[in-house]
């Protein structure tokens, strides 16, 4: 099958996904730049494991719908383009999955597991199954291979709102005044 013949029906939904997967990774660089404003409260090791992710699924969601735009005149090319990027995610997958299992200032819960690691590597397996069943079952393989990128999305605003909450809390906890002890019977504290 003709690769632009079976990516044409696809065209308006990966402009879509990809422009918001770009404006989202923008959005992403001005809140990290916020709070760089804010005393930090956590160390490196969180940001890499629930900051930096965020950007990584916008950018490949982004990676996977230039992939799916391009021009491609087989669908080999195509997949074997989208299978590294599923290969590559799988890999980072793995390490943010250490990350977290490495943590010693904040202990994950189980909707940090499921946002931060389970759902990105769901999404990036599905991308490399998809990829290599691509030449032979196109309809179906792009399907998988639009869940995967609305997964990584998805998963990205998720876990980036998650981001800014958690900092958002934790400021406000830091602003707060320290509690007053009630005076004594003699009048002084």
């Amino acid at each position: 099958m003709d690769a632009s013949a079976a990516f044409a029906a696809w065209q308006n939904f990966y402009i879509i996904v990809g422009s918001s997967a770009g404006a989202l990774t923008g959005l992403q660089f001005v809140v990290m730049a916020l709070v760089a404003e804010v005393r930090p409260t956590g160390t490196q090791h969180e940001v890499n494991t629930f900051g930096t992710p965020n950007v990584v699924h916008f950018g490949a969601t982004l990676l996977i719908s230039a992939i799916l735009a391009a021009p491609w005149q087989r669908l080999s090319s195509a997949g074997v383009a989208l299978g590294i990027c599923g290969a590559l995610g799988c890999v980072y997958g793995s390490i943010v999955f250490n990350r977290a299992w490495r943590i010693t200032t904040y202990r994950p819960i189980f909707e940090d597991w499921l946002w931060f690691v389970i759902l990105p590597l769901i999404a990036y397996v599905d991308l490399l199954v998809a990829a290599v069943v691509l030449q032979r079952s196109p309809g179906p393989a792009l399907f998988a291979i639009g869940g995967a990128a609305l997964v990584l999305l998805f998963v990205g605003i998720r876990n980036a709102w998650d981001s800014v909450i958690y900092i958002a809390l934790n400021r406000r906890e830091d602003a707060k005044p320290p509690d007053k002890k009630p005076p004594t019977k003699s009048g002084h504290a």
